[in-house]
């Protein structure tokens, strides 16, 4: 005797919900100056829009077209929520008790636990979901861009490897260095690694460098 009230039918639309959610998009010095630089390797509108959200301030018609463009670019702008794993009920021929979901989260630097559990709260809208923590991660600031970090790396840079453009990134994981960051310490992280662009396997099948 199937009835509304169903533990699966409540979690699927809040993750319907979640899933049509988008955080407002927000950029620091880092970003700014990732798709200031990286702009001369790209054509075009993409170029033009990347161009324009290195400036301040930014435009964010041109940043919410570079998110809609790139799945990356996107992430490095707002904080991201999705769902990773699922499951519910106890048999194939009765109501289900449970249904249960994980969402991971990953924020930009400085944003708060606190704001992120109540928008989520307000965007599942259900009472009958309960979100809970599983694991919180360390809210840390964001190593502000300094000349003398800068510097010598793109002098290296030019006489290893001349024409490549040397571009902080703000990594769209996590890295230790949170720990160091919240402790007022700044961190720099260079990255000495080589990768196929069009063969990326992070947290995937026979993961690669």
């Amino acid at each position: 005797m199937p009835v509304k009230d169903n533990a699966i039918y409540h979690l699927a639309g809040g993750l319907t919900r979640l899933a049509d959610y988008e955080f407002p998009i927000k950029l620091n010095e880092t970003t700014q100056l990732f798709f200031k630089r990286n702009a001369e390797q790209e054509t075009g509108q993409l170029k033009e829009d990347m161009l324009a959200v290195g400036k301040t301030p930014v435009d964010m018609a041109a940043a919410s077209r570079i998110a809609n463009a790139s799945p990356y670019y996107n992430s490095m702008m707002r904080t991201t929520c999705v769902a990773t794993m699922i499951s519910g009920g106890h048999a194939e021929n009765a109501l289900p008790q449970y249904a249960r979901a994980n969402v991971n989260c990953r924020m930009l630097p400085g944003e708060s636990t606190k704001d992120l559990f109540a928008t989520l709260q307000s965007v599942v809208a259900d009472t009958l979901v309960r979100i809970t923590c599983t694991y919180a991660s360390i809210v840390s600031p964001l190593s502000k861009l300094r000349d003398d970090v800068m510097k010598p790396l793109e002098k290296v840079t030019s006489e290893m490897w001349p024409g490549v453009i040397v571009s902080p990134v703000m990594s769209t994981g996590a890295s230790d260095g949170r720990f160091l960051r919240a402790a007022g310490i700044p961190v720099y992280g260079i990255s000495g690694i080589f990768s196929d662009i069009d063969d990326f396997r992070a947290h995937g099948s026979d993961e690669r460098i």
